[in-house]
């Protein structure tokens, strides 16, 4: 019989690794709490219409990425690919917009997308992401963007350079892409097969295209800064003044170029994957990450409310990779081991030690005991090894005098402590250890 494994890029996260990315998420949500959001979760699993209307039916997400199931004979179910859809559904059959005139939500969890397996990119991955609805302000932007640069702060990542654009509004985009369809028509033979479809379905697509060989022709591709109306083209001059009162000085550059993590640059190559964006986009990117170097997206996205049929809302978000994050991040977690580990000998020992044990936890108190009848010798090491700070020592003599030897592993030092007073003295000494 085969031995059972995960399926590929379906990875499991264990303990020694898992420790990072619970640290990211809370120094996130610390961050997130700083800036007024509030957390929400969505179900994983959505209807596909949902993404197809959202995403765009033409996005490589829909077209090849997402894990469908037949729920019924009538309806057709993913596993979520991105989480922004889910949350605007959400928010319209919940009527937020009824009860809130400005919403700030944070979310993280498992996304899904059916691609081949590789670093940075795995078909269950893990994203940290927050949108923010009901504004229009080019500052809310700046927000977004300085919001990401205190998370990766927090979480002790550095020489990431901030990447910015904008993709300008539906009455502006039209001139734009028909300026890139006279550029792009006389070097489709130099694109990809799926840029040369997208050439057809969604010629913005094209400049988001990562292989080589597109590179080279879009980088010589108009820029959608020359195409910008005065509205738009003010929005953006407005996000950067935020940035700079910010203190993310912003700076133009044709070809992406790499400064520090308090650099912004303008980089009009970036128009983001999905459809549903307008205006403001933006990428977090890190040289460590190889080609798939992307830390943290988004984008401002003002139609889509109206689109999937609720009321008309302007909004903006991000996503966040942990994988990515944890991989770069010089965060080093507290170690969860136990304040005192219990070394019984004897049946009659260790009963009294887990009733002990079970009272310390009541109050508390990380407690651990041996589970597997060691002798006192491999105790001390299982002890030592969970980084335990104090191990009780219990057996026959000590039950008789109705002491514990309380052993102190840093210093080595030894006492007897009453069994009637051991959970009130630990609890005190955990108290003052936390001091």
């Amino acid at each position: 019989m085969a031995t059972p494994k995960s399926l590929p890029g379906m990875d499991d996260i264990l303990p020694g690794e898992i420790e990072k990315w619970q640290a990211i998420e809370e120094k996130a949500k610390e961050v997130f709490c700083l800036y007024g959001y509030s957390e929400i979760r969505t179900p994983i699993l959505e209807e596909i219409s949902l993404f197809r209307q959202s995403v765009g039916d033409d996005t490589d997400i829909v077209q090849k990425q997402m894990f469908s199931l037949q729920a019924d004979s009538e309806k057709e179910i993913c596993l979520r690919p991105e989480q922004t859809a889910s949350i605007v559904r959400a928010y319209i059959e919940h009527s937020i917009a009824k009860k809130e005139e400005m919403t700030k939500y944070y979310y993280s969890g498992p996304m899904f997308r059916r691609e081949r397996p590789q670093r940075g990119r795995k078909r269950q991955f893990y994203q940290i992401g927050a949108e923010a609805i009901g504004s229009n302000s080019s500052y809310l932007d700046a927000e977004i963007i300085f919001l990401i640069s205190d998370i990766l702060k927090a979480v002790k990542v550095g020489n990431y350079q901030i990447e910015l654009s904008s993709i300008g509004c539906r009455g502006c985009q039209p001139k734009y892409k028909a300026a890139l369809k006279q550029y792009f028509q006389s070097k489709i033979k130099l694109l990809c097969q799926d840029c040369q479809r997208r050439f057809k379905t969604n010629i913005l697509r094209i400049l988001d295209c990562k292989k080589e060989g597109c590179q080279m022709v879009i980088q010589k591709a108009p820029s959608v800064l020359d195409y910008l109306c005065e509205k738009c083209n003010k929005h953006f001059e407005g996000v950067q003044d935020g940035l700079n009162l910010a203190g993310i000085p912003c700076h133009l550059s044709e070809v992406s170029l790499r400064t520090d993590s308090s650099q912004c640059v303008i980089n009009p190559r970036i128009v983001r994957g999905l459809d549903y964006y307008t205006n403001t986009v933006f990428e977090f990117t890190h040289p460590d990450l190889g080609s798939q170097n992307a830390l943290a997206a988004g984008g401002r996205y003002n139609n889509l409310i109206g689109e999937m049929g609720g009321e008309n809302q302007p909004a903006i978000g991000f996503s966040l990779g942990i994988e990515r994050v944890s991989a770069v991040s010089g965060l080093v977690p507290e170690e969860d081991s136990p304040f005192i580990f219990f070394a019984p000998l004897g049946q009659a020992a260790y009963r009294e030690a887990y009733r002990i044990m079970q009272g310390l936890r009541r109050k508390g108190v990380a407690s651990e005991i041996d589970y597997q009848d060691k002798s006192l010798k491999a105790q001390m090491r299982a002890a030592d090894k969970l980084g335990a700070k104090w191990v009780a020592i219990l057996g026959e003599k000590e039950l008789k005098k109705k002491v514990i030897i309380l052993r102190n592993m840093e210093t080595k030092e030894q006492e007897e402590i009453n069994l009637r007073d051991v959970i009130q003295k630990v609890t005190s000494r955990q108290v003052t250890s936390k001091k």
